[in-house]
């Protein structure tokens, strides 16, 4: 296979993500062509909702703060969708690593936290049911990335295997983390050492993290005076938040495990455990939910590499990899919240790189 086989599109987008999906949706105003390229079979690509019922968990990002992300608050508007308060009213629980659990005074997030309707895979939802027929395209891993005299070759499939599918494309935007691109897909030529260092430093985001989310008919915290608000020292169970449905069933306890991704690899029983766990802190009812999901981002193959296996200590400094935006006379552009120099990590810098990348296509 070659480029004469190659499809040819005019801006070929790689990753259905917030960033990927919305850049799409900003060519799509602009009347350009495009087409967006998913390695999984959904859209999406961190933002992930586990349903029960009608109601859409979140594993993923599951806030944003209307006060410093106005990028969120009008695409929420636009859309027609409803944001919420994070439930944060009454006390909190602190577990100390003897297991010893207390009862602390609860606090109210600052910038005020909100969970959306639907979950926040309604935004990727919406966004991608306004965009043309079969612009985007599942199960479709991009391994190369090629310059070539007539634009730039992408080849999917997996490395040192025959290609599944060329394109060719006048404009690549990168819309996933720096990382991910640099540590899976074949550059050629070859990007510079230290550009090439750069991309690796740059840690994904959550990419290390895993969550969990149990719910249940009604909210026996909140009858006890309780927020849902807890962080454990004990284990494995590290912060907690309540999850609810705006004040009616099915109501939540939604958090993060506090183990690294290797040792969480090796625990039997991880379940249990997190039961038993949320019934030391919250009573023998929490133990005992009528659904329980779990995610770790860890194991996910399209998210994260063998260098997001350590825990992130503290939330990065986020810009776009060695301070550029693109690459090869501004043919490929990174987007991608980790290339945000605003909000980096968070939805807002989804939004705000994509727009970035977006206005350098039209530009060029």
């Amino acid at each position: 296979m070659d480029s004469k086989t190659a499809e040819s599109v005019d801006t070929l987008i790689i990753g259905a993500g917030l960033s990927g999906i919305y850049a799409a949706t900003l060519l799509s105003r602009a009347k350009k062509t495009f087409m967006v390229l998913e390695a999984r079979d959904r859209i999406g690509g961190r933002i992930l909702c586990q349903r029960h019922q009608d109601y859409a968990c979140d594993l993923g990002p599951s806030w944003y703060w209307p006060e410093i992300n106005p990028k969120m608050v009008r695409l929420i508007e636009e859309l027609g969708l409803k944001g919420y308060r994070q439930f944060e009213e009454g006390m909190g629980r602190f577990q100390r690593m003897s297991g010893d659990v207390f009862t602390v005074r609860g606090y109210v997030t600052e910038p005020l936290s909100w969970r959306l309707l639907g979950g926040m895979v309604a935004l990727v939802t919406k966004l991608y049911e306004r965009l043309p027929e079969k612009a985007v395209r599942l199960n479709h891993p991009v391994c190369g990335i090629e310059r070539r005299s007539n634009g730039v070759q992408v080849t999917v499939g997996e490395l040192e295997k025959a290609p599944r599918a060329q394109f060719i494309a006048r404009n690549v935007i990168l819309a996933l983390p720096p990382r991910l691109s640099a540590a899976t897909m074949l550059f050629t030529p070859e990007l510079s050492e230290h550009l090439t260092q750069a991309m690796l430093k740059t840690g994904t985001w959550m990419a290390g993290q895993a969550k969990f989310f149990a719910l249940y008919e009604s909210p026996v915290w909140h009858q006890s005076g309780l927020s849902g608000q807890a962080f454990s020292e004990h284990g494995p169970l590290g912060e907690i938040h309540d999850g609810s449905n705006n004040g009616r069933a099915p109501y939540g306890l939604t958090g993060f495990i506090g183990l690294p991704a290797a040792q969480r690899n090796q625990l039997s029983g991880l379940s249990r455990a997190i039961l038993a766990q949320l019934a030391a802190l919250f009573g023998p009812a929490a133990a005992a939910p009528v659904d329980l999901f779990y995610q770790d981002w860890a194991c996910e193959h399209f998210t994260a590499t063998e260098y997001d296996q350590p825990p992130m200590r503290h939330h990065p400094v986020y810009q776009p990899p060695a301070g550029r935006s693109a690459i090869w006379d501004g043919s490929v552009h990174f987007a991608g919240t980790e290339t945000a120099d605003q909000h980096g990590g968070y939805l807002e810098g989804a939004l705000s790189a994509a727009e970035r990348a977006v206005s350098e296509v039209l530009a060029a």
